[in-house]
């Protein structure tokens, strides 16, 4: 067991271009966007961004930095479709491999499992099986002789997710009511980076949170990041909500001018210009 602790720059200088990196959390909901800002301030691109998207797949579509996405969705939850993902696509700016969520948790859990797919009944009948034409079907062996989609395994040369804690061997715990599927993203994957809100002694853990919240357990972690307000400007309850007057202002403001007020600087410049924005809008 070892000290797994690093700055977020730290995490993505791990990093290379071309990579197939999986994003952790679901729509704009426990993002890992203190991860996302670092890659954002690096010069890594033409990544394979695998994600239940939301403000992590616009910013990062926007930047130019995905060459193809494989996604569900990309939401912002109360904003129904992200804009600049949505921008980014209608100029063709990334190729775009969109399957149903069960399909997607398939395609991790085939990964997780080292096996090469899954079968699964979702996206028979669908448009799911014409947009994916390389999708393939397979058999039942048995006497029923049912027809499946082969979802492919969805593997991963990195992932990123945040959590609510997590100690520095990289156990990652979340207190929230919905786990997503951060474990899956993380067992996909070569090397997986933990972000959390804080980090605490490993006997800490469970003193005011059962063993079922133990998500992330140490043997699938690589690097963890302690990033209090991490996950901003996307929701990680109980430590915070979504802060919605602020994804108001992302969705409606040009990315240029976006991207040059709040991510030009390190990551806590960021939580300053933030803290300074709410100010002013006050």
């Amino acid at each position: 067991m070892s000290d797994k602790t690093m700055t977020a720059d730290e995490a993505v200088a791990r990093l290379e271009s071309g990579m197939t990196l999986g994003i952790g959390g679901w729509g704009s909901r426990r993002k890992p966007m203190t991860l996302v800002r670092a890659v954002l301030r690096s010069e890594i691109t033409d990544l394979t961004v695998v994600s239940y998207g939301g403000p992590d797949v616009g910013m990062l579509a926007a930047a130019g930095r995905i060459r193809k996405l494989v996604a569900a969705f990309a939401t912002l939850d109360s904003i129904p479709l992200e804009p600049h993902f949505r921008a980014a696509r209608e100029r063709g700016a990334f190729e775009l491999m969109e399957i149903d969520e069960a399909m997607f948790m398939c395609g991790l859990r085939a990964a997780a499992h080292r096996l090469p797919f899954l079968p699964v009944r979702a996206g028979i009948g669908s448009d799911v099986m014409r947009v994916n034409p390389g999708l393939r079907t397979v058999t039942s062996p048995y006497d029923d002789g049912e027809t499946l989609v082969a979802m492919p395994a969805l593997r991963l040369d990195a992932a990123f997710v945040h959590v609510n804690r997590a100690d520095r061997l990289g156990n990652g715990q979340y207190l929230g009511p919905d786990p997503y599927f951060d474990d899956l993203f993380c067992e996909a994957a070569d090397t997986a980076y933990v972000s959390c809100e804080r980090l605490v002694d490993t006997a800490e853990l469970t003193k005011a949170a059962p063993p079922q919240t133990l998500l992330v357990r140490r043997h699938v972690v690589t690097g963890v990041v302690e990033a209090p307000n991490g996950a901003h400007f996307t929701s990680c309850a109980p430590d915070h909500g979504r802060d919605e007057a602020f994804q108001r202002y992302y969705a409606t403001t040009p990315w240029a001018d976006f991207a040059e007020r709040f991510l030009t600087g390190d990551e806590q410049t960021y939580q300053s210009t933030v803290r300074d924005w709410h100010q002013e809008d006050s």
